[in-house]
């Protein structure tokens, strides 16, 4: 009977904290290979303009090409398509490999949303858990410090391994790592500054090769053009107060900004969600980064050159963006 451990995610890029992760826990935890896996939609993120997940899955092959046998880059998400779920990927491994121990793992963000999992309750009885922390994290030391989708599954707590109901275990493992995440990678990027301390050599010429992470210019050409596209169609939307400003004389972040407001978080939401569809169909190009969509009180959708801001209007209220670029030249 093998320990199997399991590690997925957008892997946009794969970075140096990927492989730390990945190397620590099975040096530590003794897990004879562990199966990286890309996946290739994340059911809990949006998508954002980036690599193919061809792309992702090479790169991440390049990531830990040198880490030997231990790791493995597995295809199987990628290959199924669609939105992955830990769950389908659960199930595959398991017919695949019925005598062994399967060992998921999350990082702590992951496990404190643990219950907006397709089918949690069913992940816990296929596979032991291994949570890694970031910088700072804080793991729970009890069971009343547990996230509440755990606690009815809790049946003992001994220093960093609280056995589960399910006859499965959580393992809790802090790590030594670069505080870095992806979405900061991406921007570096984009913004041509160094990344050689946060990625692989392979993996940074291979996003250089490939152009990969570029800004949009080249695809949304007429920046104005396209910022009274989206004020256009917000306000279609009956988005409430849209304003759009023209920030190119100012020392700004970005050239253009637009800000609108929802009736309800909900509403917010639907603005957001519609407009990046609109801007897909109409300049093929999805955003940069995305921020905010879950709760719905400040939605921050990037473009690059336009950043788009949909608020819940009482909390535009609280916050007062518009008074930052009174400057600024609105556009009418």
């Amino acid at each position: 009977m093998g320990k199997i451990g399991l590690f997925g995610g957008s892997f946009n890029p794969p970075h140096i904290g990927h492989v730390n992760v990945a190397t620590t826990v099975q040096k530590k935890l003794g897990l004879d290979i562990i199966h990286i896996i890309p996946a290739a939609q994340n059911p809990l993120k949006h998508p954002v303009e980036g690599p193919t997940p061809e792309q992702r899955l090479q790169m991440t092959a390049l990531a830990f090409d040198t880490y030997g046998e231990k790791f493995l880059v597995n295809d199987c998400e990628i290959k199924r398509g669609g939105k992955s779920y830990t769950i389908d990927t659960l199930r595959w491994f398991q017919q695949q490999l019925p005598k062994d121990d399967l060992y998921l793992i999350v990082g702590f963000d992951a496990f404190e949303d643990f219950g907006q999992w397709k089918d949690a309750n069913q992940i816990l009885e296929l596979a032991h858990l291994i949570v890694v922390s970031r910088p700072g994290g804080d793991f729970p030391e009890s069971k009343e410090t547990l996230p509440e989708f755990f606690k009815p599954y809790a049946a003992n707590f001994e220093f960093n391994v609280l056995e589960l109901k399910t006859k499965k275990t959580i393992q809790f493992l802090s790590l030594k790592d670069i505080e870095i995440s992806a979405a900061d990678l991406r921007k570096k990027i984009r913004a041509q500054r160094n990344t050689e301390k946060f990625l692989p050599l392979s993996v940074e010429s291979y996003i250089r090769e490939h152009h990969i992470y570029q800004t949009l210019g080249p695809k949304v050409g007429d920046y104005e053009k396209f910022t009274h596209f989206c004020k256009d169609f917000l306000n279609s939307k009956k988005a409430i107060n849209v304003l759009a400003f023209d920030l190119r004389e100012l020392t700004a972040p970005t050239e253009f900004s637009l800000i609108a407001s929802g009736t309800s978080t909900r509403h917010s939401v639907s603005l957001a969600d519609n407009l990046i569809q609109a801007v897909k169909e109409e300049y093929g190009v999805y955003p940069q980064s995305l921020e905010g969509i879950t709760e719905g009180r400040w939605v921050l959708v990037d473009y690059g050159s336009l950043i788009v801001h949909v608020f819940y209007d009482f909390a535009r209220q609280e916050y007062q963006l518009e008074q930052l670029w009174k400057n600024g030249k609105q556009l009418t």
